[in-house]
């Protein structure tokens, strides 16, 4: 018999290439079943699809597991697949997302406003924040039993904007600091910004009262920023 050598390098980077490249060829399993399953879609409604989906996945390299959110490379996209939409062309958008930066999401929700067909926010488990605010836009929301919305209220850093203002409210100002003060200024403009954004993508498919009542409980901090809101 002929003895066998273990090249032990050898050994260790075919290891290497299997754990580096099986979770790049799972993803593109994943992504193969999600696109059939969206022309599935497509083809029953006669509408376009656009997904807007932050699952945590394993998307490097290595597999190892990356959150994501909505950024200005995800406004980039959508923007571009409702602008190659038919006037015509009903769009569905399926929102899986726990919100972003809030010009993005801006940017998203003033596009699907402005789309002169039927517009449809379809939400199976949850759309927070900026989510939230790209699904006020649409003219239909459809939510499983158990999916969620959430408060569009502005966050300053790793702080929500309306906790920074009642600062303001509760201390007086000689014993605030200045940068919470100059943070406050920021946080009452932020809040400002994003109730009128809300304000504008609801209208007027709800009357301006409406609107701007809706607006006001979704960005005044009246809950956590996490805060799960269910329709019942």
């Amino acid at each position: 018999m002929i003895p066998v050598q273990y090249d032990i390098g050898s050994l260790f980077w075919l290891v290497f290439l299997l754990m580096a490249f099986l979770p790049v060829l799972k993803q593109r399993r994943i992504l193969s079943s999600r696109l059939a399953f969206l022309r599935r879609i497509e083809m029953e409604r006669q509408s376009r699809v656009i997904t807007l989906i932050h699952r945590q996945e394993s998307l490097s390299f290595l597999g190892i597991p990356l959150r994501r959110f909505i950024d200005m490379e995800d406004s980039e996209k959508v923007l571009r697949a409702i602008r190659l939409t038919p006037d015509d062309m009903p769009i569905d958008i399926i929102l899986h997302t726990p919100g972003g930066i809030a010009l993005a999401a801006e940017q998203i929700a003033r596009a699907l406003r402005k789309h002169p067909a039927k517009v449809t926010a379809i939400i199976a488990h949850y759309a927070m924040s900026g989510g939230t605010l790209i699904a006020l836009a649409a003219d239909e929301i459809l939510l499983d039993e158990n999916a969620v919305l959430g408060p569009i209220d502005p966050q300053i850093g790793q702080f929500p904007a309306s906790s920074i203002i009642r600062v303001l409210r509760e201390k007086p100002v000689e014993d605030i600091d200045d940068e919470t003060i100059i943070l406050a200024d920021v946080a009452e403009k932020a809040t400002a910004q994003i109730f009128e954004t809300a304000v504008e993508v609801m209208t007027p498919r709800l009357d301006e009262d409406a609107a701007r009542n809706l607006a006001q409980i979704l960005s005044e901090g009246r809950w956590t920023h996490d805060f799960a809101l269910v329709c019942s």
